[in-house]
């Protein structure tokens, strides 16, 4: 007598599907373990995972690099220069200029808005004789022709926390998936050894704004997607190493024996996070491998590390952060992040903004470079920029050295380079103060929609059922694809 056989008899629709789904799930979690790639149509590079639409067409990109200026660096300061600034220096901003923008709390009791020229020279550079302030980013000055230079960038975010979480999540509501992780869902990982998406925090002349992980979280995603912290110091990614007495075939036993647990919850439940618990289990036991093997640098030459500058020997700071990102495009990271904290001038600008200059300047350069003396700019997205912009008007007190700038989401300057987009062009105008979009705006979710067009996905297609809606990462308001940008 088979006691199986009756009660098979006896199965609703229901539990047929759902044990239907179960085979079907473990099928899908054997390909991911087994590490068996699956080819993207018209992508010859091998992905683990994503969707099998995905991409829509043949991509020019195939990885992203985003350091993220956390903070807002001032592009009054740094690339949007305009030399009437001199004559209206000290003046007070004009109410027509100004078109009665709403101010954050910082400044929205001041009764007086002295316009402040930048305290540093620009000069020309570059084959199309762009303004860049060479005094504080000679070596960015010396690429500027490898650069896309946007100078109309706009966001409605006027705060910190929500203007980062909308630039890094196509809304300022709390709890979407991150670009990182929509990319490590959608195109899945070239590794099977690393993370498809890893971020790394570094911090200027001052900690600035807090980062919170959400901003490289996973959303409504599978958490499978969420971005990797990886830290300096001896264990870049905590507990990651095995406590004495537990030996690599050991912990192996040990995951193994969890996976058939996991496997036989996962047949009753059909909870896809057991698909992810398993799956990470097993990311977590390669990369105790890998990662050591990326982050120790011992290897790389000297003329390396002069390229990067000083500090990119010391693990931690910006420079050696920006190493390790091209280790990581290398190894196969889709989506690697690099915040550098630091950047939120409301007074002592003059100071802070050349401090963080001396930290970022070079690397940025460096890595740019480097990534093409390699030949992987061309398929590699690199983008330098922030959540907002600063003021044209002084927050505080002026003096002959010395003022502050309030946070400005009217427009501001983020420099693409490599990936598809276009080299060596600057992109938009703002008026004499550099506070109004004049022609050519580009917002924060056009930008977005931009660089997924290069890693070969159509935004407007590119989304998930959540709560009733089709979500995406580029939102719901008209995002557009910036043809003008595209080499």
């Amino acid at each position: 007598m088979n006691p199986i056989g009756p009660h098979e008899l006896q199965l609703t629709r229901r539990q047929l599907l759902s044990k239907g789904r179960s085979c079907i799930g473990a099928a899908a979690l054997a390909g991911l373990l087994s590490g068996e790639a699956q080819p993207a149509a018209g992508y010859s590079s091998e992905a683990i995972g994503g969707l099998p639409s995905l991409p829509h067409f043949a991509p020019k990109a195939k990885r992203v690099i985003y350091l993220f200026m956390a903070g807002g660096p001032s592009h009054i300061d740094l690339f949007d220069y305009k030399p009437a600034m001199r004559k209206f220096h000290g003046s007070e901003l004009p109410e027509s200029i100004r078109q009665g923008q709403r101010l954050t709390g910082m400044t929205s009791g001041q009764k007086s808005f002295p316009c402040v020229a930048p305290m540093f020279k620009f000069t020309r550079h570059g084959e199309r004789g762009t303004w860049v302030n060479a005094e504080l980013m000679p070596h960015i000055a010396s690429i500027v022709d490898d650069l896309a230079i946007i100078r109309t960038m706009n966001t409605e975010a006027i705060n910190h926390d929500p203007a980062i979480t909308y630039i890094n999540t196509g809304t300022q509501q709390l709890g979407r998936p991150s670009m990182g992780a929509w990319l490590s869902y959608g195109l899945g990982s070239p590794s099977k050894d690393l993370p498809a998406y890893v971020t790394m925090i570094s911090v200027g002349n001052a900690p600035g704004q807090a980062l919170y992980s959400r901003l490289w979280g996973s959303g409504f995603l599978p958490s499978q997607h969420q971005g990797v912290q990886f830290r300096s110091g001896k264990d870049p990614v905590l507990y990651l190493t095995n406590p004495p007495g537990v030996p690599a075939r050991l912990r192996r036993k040990m995951l193994d024996g969890i996976a058939k647990i996991n496997e036989e919850r996962f047949a009753d439940l059909g909870d896809p996070e057991i698909q992810t618990r398993i799956a990470q289990y097993e990311m977590a036991y390669r990369m105790q491998t890998s990662v050591p093997g990326l982050m120790d640098t011992s290897k790389e030459s000297a003329a390396t590390f002069n390229l990067y500058g000083p500090n990119a020997s010391k693990p931690g700071t910006f420079a050696s952060n920006c190493v390790l990102a091209r280790r990581m495009a290398e190894r196969g990271v889709r989506f690697v992040q690099l915040f550098h904290r630091g950047w939120d001038q409301h007074g002592s600008l003059p100071a802070g903004i050349k401090n963080n200059c001396n930290g970022v300047d070079q690397p940025v350069a460096g890595l740019i470079k480097d990534l093409k003396q390699r030949g992987m700019l061309e398929d590699t997205i690199v983008i330098f920029g922030g959540e907002f912009g600063r003021t044209i008007y002084s927050q505080g007190s002026l003096s002959a050295t010395n003022h502050g700038r309030d946070h400005h989401g009217r427009c501001f300057t983020t420099c693409v380079a490599g990936g598809g987009f276009k080299p060596g062009i600057d992109y938009g105008q703002t008026d004499d103060y550099s506070y109004n979009i004049l022609e050519n705006p580009v917002h924060i979710n056009d930008l977005n929609a931009t660089i997924l067009h290069n890693l070969g996905i159509d935004h407007q297609r590119f989304t998930v059922k959540y709560q009733g809606l089709d979500a995406r990462l580029t939102g719901v308001e008209g995002a557009h694809v910036i043809k003008d940008l595209l080499a």
